[in-house]
């Protein structure tokens, strides 16, 4: 058995009322008697319970973080920025992994966290999922990744201007003839790589090149989607000179594929991935680097100000990429 009130109380020489109320901070108890309250307490190593907590604050203690993956590194290094900034705070960390987006889940996060959470930190949830909607509706201070709603904070790394990177910089060793990996989903204004298929436009359009689309394909965001659709790309009659794939867990499994046909990259075909994935400098890949933990650090924070401060306004912000230019990508194979 923990410590309870009556043990509290015993020691402190004061009722439980007296202890409760002192607990809870009513400024009806004398400072001195709550300051000796607090101090036995402290001694005696008390926690209040939870859920009484709840009922007498209206304060859950704890933050809700809904996420499709756990075990992508992108979401691990978010997670571990989220839980770097949360360390000061008195509050908890719900997990709640909705699963892949394109396959049902029975419970929704709002159902399973709603009465346990004062907020929600969600991380690339599309912005037409029912999910983002429903957690929308219950009016909780919310920070998000990816996409934005009209009464919460968000944070966003600017994608279109990183994949234009991606695309501008193959262009300026030489290539004209671009391969593209992006993941799965479809492309509209709705889906979270939406900016992406954007960006890449936006720069072919300056470089006044044409994108074939027999050379855009899709890869699911996993290594073996990515060895598959360099599969694709490699089988057709012109391949491309150079590949930009939408993530670097792609551009691994492209350069598997690539061995297996005895090329290079960087000799043969030029290959740039996206995220900035520890093993790319391992591999020595080209790619868009992602500040992860700066992301996950950002969302927390503003989260909790919201919590601690509300002020009815909702802070946006927009996080820059870096190039990393490695030896994926030397112009040699540009014609």
């Amino acid at each position: 058995m923990g410590v309870t009130v009556k043990d509290v109380a015993r020691v402190a020489g004061v009722s439980t009322a007296t202890v409760s109320r002192a607990l809870r901070g009513f400024e009806s108890v004398d400072p001195a008697v709550r300051a000796h309250v607090l101090d036995v307490a402290q001694r005696l190593d008390y926690v209040g319970s939870p859920a009484a907590a709840a009922l007498t604050t209206g304060k859950a203690g704890s933050v809700g973080l809904i996420t499709p993956f756990v075990d992508r590194l992108g979401f691990q290094r978010m997670l571990a920025g989220i839980e770097s900034e949360m360390r000061g705070s008195d509050l908890d960390l719900l997990l709640h992994c909705t699963g892949d987006p394109s396959e049902p889940h029975p419970v929704p996060p709002h159902k399973r966290l709603a009465r346990r959470v004062d907020g929600f930190i969600v991380l690339s949830i599309s912005a037409d999922s029912r999910d983002l909607e429903q957690i929308l509706r219950l009016g909780m201070p919310v920070s998000m990744f990816g996409s934005r709603g009209a009464d919460t904070s968000s944070v966003r790394v600017d994608d279109r201007a990183g994949a234009s990177r991606a695309i501008d910089h193959l262009v300026d060793l030489g290539h004209r003839r671009l391969g593209i990996i992006y993941g799965r989903e479809a492309v509209d204004a709705g889906v979270l790589e939406h900016e992406m298929h954007v960006g890449v436009r936006d720069a072919a359009e300056r470089a006044r090149i044409s994108l074939d689309q027999n050379l855009i394909v899709a890869g699911d965001y996993t290594t073996s989607g990515g060895a598959i659709a360099m599969e694709q790309l490699l089988a057709g009659e012109d391949p491309p000179t150079a590949v930009f794939a939408f993530s670097d867990e792609m551009a691994y499994g492209a350069m598997r594929t690539m061995r297996e046909h005895g090329l290079v990259p960087g000799r043969d075909i030029d290959l740039i991935g996206y995220d900035g994935h520890p093993m790319s400098d391992v591999l020595d890949l080209s790619t868009i680097e992602l500040p992860f933990e700066e992301i996950g650090s950002t969302l927390a924070r503003n989260l909790l100000d919201e919590l601690q401060t509300p002020t009815g306004t909702h802070r946006v912000v927009t996080l820059p990429t870096r190039l990393a230019v490695r030896g994926s990508t030397t112009g040699a194979s540009a014609p």
